[in-house]
């Protein structure tokens, strides 16, 4: 039944993309504005997808952020590109700049102004990334970063990267982490869907102000404890996260 209704799932998911995104090619001549309203909807709908085919629901905890706030997020799953932008208003998410070649998603991301990165040209996409987020917060759009820069299993841990805490002291707003165990529900190169309930949870901000060490060293004991907190609630059994890893310096 689960290999079954994994199978439908992501033959109806695929489908549906085609059937909405053909059509929806004329809206890259109006505003963006549509662009944005375009690729929510879609959210909304794969979300009401999943949780009808798959039998996969979602429950948010703690309080949407709204505006200006730089959010930090573990990254476990393609779920959680797609549920910001249902739940959120207008976010700009930093992501890899090759996404941008993906036909349709690639071009909805550009029209609705993502923050895409070079990952590989060092500095110079740092000072891109700060040049992009503080356009996006002079819209009054949240800015969305995924400090490790690529999905991570449940259970797993990876180098933050310095592209976060460029965007913290940079623009000096508060930081949300966010806590998520969607891994274990819409698994990283699986095919597999499994039912129950994705949890994200934002947590307490970070305000503006900490040195870069100790804002890494605070932002990763709150996301990676709050996420084996949300792992374990859905029965996975983790290692402790009480201690950080080193930052990953290589690249954003």
């Amino acid at each position: 039944m689960l290999w079954l209704r994994s199978l439908t799932f992501n033959l109806v998911f695929y489908a549906v993309t085609v059937i909405i995104v053909l059509p929806a090619t004329p809206l890259f001549l109006l505003p963006r504005r549509a662009s944005v309203w375009a690729m929510r909807n879609g959210s909304h709908l794969t979300m009401w997808l999943l949780r009808m085919i798959a039998g996969t629901r979602y429950e948010i905890r703690g309080a949407l952020p709204e505006g200006p706030v730089l959010i930090a997020s573990k990254h476990q799953s393609m779920w959680d590109t797609i549920i910001y932008t249902a739940i959120l208003n207008d976010p700009a998410m930093v992501l890899k700049r090759e996404l941008l070649w993906i036909p349709y998603y690639g071009w909805f991301s550009k029209k609705t102004r993502m923050i895409a990165i070079d990952r590989g040209s060092g500095a110079k996409a740092i000072r891109h990334l700060v040049a992009q987020a503080r356009a996006a917060l002079d819209a009054r759009r949240p800015i969305i970063i995924f400090p490790e820069g690529t999905r991570a299993a449940p259970g797993s841990r990876l180098g933050y990267k310095p592209g976060v805490a460029a965007l913290y002291r940079q623009l000096g707003v508060p930081c949300v982490p966010v806590a998520v165990n969607s891994g274990l529900f819409w698994p990283r190169r699986r095919f597999l869907r499994h039912p129950g309930t994705i949890r994200l949870e934002f947590l307490p901000p970070i305000p503006p102000g900490l040195d870069r060490h100790a804002f890494m060293a605070e932002l990763e004991t709150r996301i990676e404890g709050a996420t084996a907190r949300l792992l374990a609630e859905a029965g996975f059994q983790t290692a402790s996260a009480a201690l950080p890893l080193p930052v990953d310096n290589s690249a954003v």
